[in-house]
């Protein structure tokens, strides 16, 4: 008896040491690109929307300039599933294998963004609230709880805002709330998007254009 207890002691002692390794598995490590692979991409193709340093001069087009590179390959990635939309997007990643969108998104977070200055100093001061405490008689939260105070986001989780676009953020914040976009937090967005006013998006988009 004492053999078979000392023997169900040890069988259940492997176990207990070996569950960890299957049921609470250590995350593996984030895949990195080599920028160096993605330069011919750059310039064959991202260049013309996002320029070659990855600051775009038209408003229309995202800065990606030191954007997070597990976003932007996330973001390349969805383009490509479609499960985010866009007519210029989608011909343009259909040949893009995993390791380029890698490479491409290794390539673009080590490119440094220009800071911008905002135009509308009214529009900045009441983007600014809500960016900073959101609006509670709305329930807008605080763009800064997941993005930062200053923009900066939060790697793998929330995209770095500063210095992008007004007029980008604008069109990513109205597309939130009419359901033209629902990857990326989709759900989230949506229902925080849908509670601004246009002028709310207005103002939070001028404020994030001049932060750096």
């Amino acid at each position: 008896m004492k053999s078979l207890t000392l023997l169900t002691g040890l069988l259940f002692a492997a176990i207990s040491l070996a569950t960890p390794a299957w049921a609470n598995p250590t995350p593996a490590p984030a895949a990195k690109g080599d920028p160096a692979k993605a330069q011919k991409i750059v310039n064959d193709v991202c260049g013309a929307c996002h320029s070659t340093d990855g600051n775009s001069t038209s408003p229309a087009y995202p800065v990606l300039a030191g954007q997070h590179p597990e976003y932007i390959a996330k973001q390349l990635g969805e383009f490509k599933a479609g499960a985010r939309k866009n007519a210029i997007m989608a011909p343009n990643v259909t040949n893009l294998s995993a390791d380029d969108m890698l490479n491409l998104a290794a390539y673009f977070s080590a490119q440094q963004p220009k800071p911008k200055l905002a135009k509308d100093a009214a529009l900045v001061a009441e983007g600014q609230k809500i960016f900073k405490g959101g609006n509670a008689g709305s329930g807008v939260p605080a763009c800064a709880s997941c993005h930062g105070p200053a923009g900066s986001g939060i790697p793998v989780q929330f995209p770095r805002l500063a210095g992008q676009h007004a007029k980008y953020v604008l069109s990513q914040l109205k597309n939130f709330r009419s359901g033209d976009r629902t990857n990326d937090g989709g759900k989230m967005m949506q229902v925080i998007a849908r509670k601004m006013t246009d002028q709310e998006m207005k103002a939070v988009a001028e404020y994030i254009n001049g932060l750096r």
